[in-house]
């Protein structure tokens, strides 16, 4: 298997990886791939900044004016959703 092969089929467990919810064998096996290859241990690193960015940023919803608010959703041809 080429590195770019092996990488690919790694990183389709990435997900369950940081979620932690991967089966330990392969987590290891993982784990292991990430330390050895720069470009999926940046992807890696990627993907953990941003969910942790996500969670800090998603905590309170944004407070948008109301006439921003209506000329975005107008602008998107959304008028009928918007709630007054």
């Amino acid at each position: 298997m080429t590195q770019t092969a092996h990488c690919k089929s790694l990183l389709e467990s990435l997900s369950d990886y940081v979620d932690g919810t991967l089966n330990e064998d392969l987590c290891v096996e993982l784990q292991r791939h990430i330390s050895a290859c720069q470009n999926c241990s940046i992807v890696v690193d990627t993907l953990r900044k941003t969910i942790y960015l996500y969670h800090a940023t998603t905590a309170e919803p944004a407070n948008v004016p109301l006439d921003v608010r209506e000329r975005l959703f107008h602008s998107l041809k959304l008028e009928a959703y918007l709630q007054h």
